[in-house]
C-alpha cells in the first residue's frame, strides 16, 4: 500500500517554535459533491502550504486548487473550471495524543509525527464548490415554452404566455357588462 501524498512528517518542525516549512502536495481527495457541482473521484487536487510551528500545534496556510464540473442552473449546459481556495487552519494534538492537547473540535488533528492535509483540502474544496453555477453571468437560460436554449438564438415555441383556455378573457371586442359566450348578466 502506498503512503498518502497528504501526510506530512512534522517531527523536526515541532522541535522549534517559530520554525517554518513549505510543502507542495498533489493527489486525489475522492469525490466531492455539492448539489450538481462535483470534484470527480479521479480529479487531482493540489495544495501549496506553509507550515508554522506555534505554541500548541502547527498553523497551516495553504492555497488549494482542483478541477470541478457541474451544470448551469439556467441553461443546463456543462460548466466547470478550477477551484482556488485560500485557507489558514490550526492542527493541534487531541487528549491522549502525547498526553497533552485539548478536545478542540475546531482544529485539525495533529499526530505526534505527522499531520494529514487531506481533511483540510477536502473541507476547503467543499466550501468553495458552487451550489448553483452559471455558465456566464448573463445566461438567458431555457425557454419555458419550448425548452430551447435562449443563448443560442430565438425561441421556436409559442411566444405568448397566454393560456388558450382563457382566450375569452382577452377578447377585446367585449364591452363592459358583456359576458363571454353571448350570455348577459
Amino acid at each position: 500500500m502506498t503512503a498518502s501524498p497528504w501526510l506530512v512528517p512534522i517531527t523536526t518542525l515541532r522541535r522549534s517554535i517559530g520554525a517554518r516549512r513549505e510543502e507542495h502536495r498533489v493527489g486525489p481527495v475522492g469525490e466531492l459533491r455539492v448539489a450538481d457541482s462535483v470534484v470527480g473521484a479521479d480529479a487531482i487536487a493540489e495544495a501549496v502550504a506553509t507550515l508554522d510551528s506555534v505554541d500548541g500545534g502547527i498553523q497551516v496556510s495553504a492555497i488549494v486548487t482542483a478541477p470541478w464540473t457541474g451544470e448551469c442552473r439556467r441553461c443546463l449546459n456543462a460548466v466547470g473550471g478550477d477551484l482556488r481556495c485560500e485557507v489558514r487552519e490550526m492542527y493541534r494534538p487531541r487528549r491522549g495524543d502525547e498526553g497533552l492537547g485539548d478536545s478542540d473540535d475546531d482544529t485539525y488533528r495533529l499526530q505526534p509525527d505527522h499531520l494529514d492535509l487531506q481533511p483540510l483540502v477536502r473541507d476547503a474544496l467543499l466550501l468553495e464548490l458552487p451550489m448553483a453555477p452559471l455558465c456566464r453571468e448573463d445566461c438567458l437560460g431555457l425557454c419555458p415554452t419550448c425548452g430551447a436554449d435562449r443563448n443560442e438564438g430565438g425561441c421556436t415555441g409559442v411566444t405568448s404566455n397566454r393560456d388558450p383556455g382563457c382566450d375569452a378573457l382577452y377578447d377585446t371586442d367585449l364591452h363592459p357588462g358583456d359576458a363571454p359566450g353571448g350570455a348577459t348578466t
